[in-house]
């Protein structure tokens, strides 16, 4: 697909480091499966990885994680 944020360039699958933030919680995804725009390097996630990153997250932010960094496992 062609990149919304650039226009110029195509997605491939690839990986992505994905950066969440709650309040004072920062919560970092290593090795995210991701189509990635090969001009601007913006990257875009499935519904189904979303939702892992979501879950996975809120757990870290409710066990009082304040910084935690974690590789991607589907």
């Amino acid at each position: 697909m062609k990149c919304v944020i650039c226009r110029e360039g195509q997605t491939a699958s690839g990986q992505a480091t994905v950066t969440l933030q709650r309040g004072e919680s920062t919560i970092i995804f290593k090795n995210v499966p991701a189509q990635v725009c090969s001009n601007c390097g913006e990257y875009y996630l499935s519904e189904s990885v979303t939702n892992q990153l979501l879950t996975r997250a809120e757990a870290a932010v409710q066990s009082g994680a304040e910084l935690e960094i974690l590789r991607f496992a589907a």
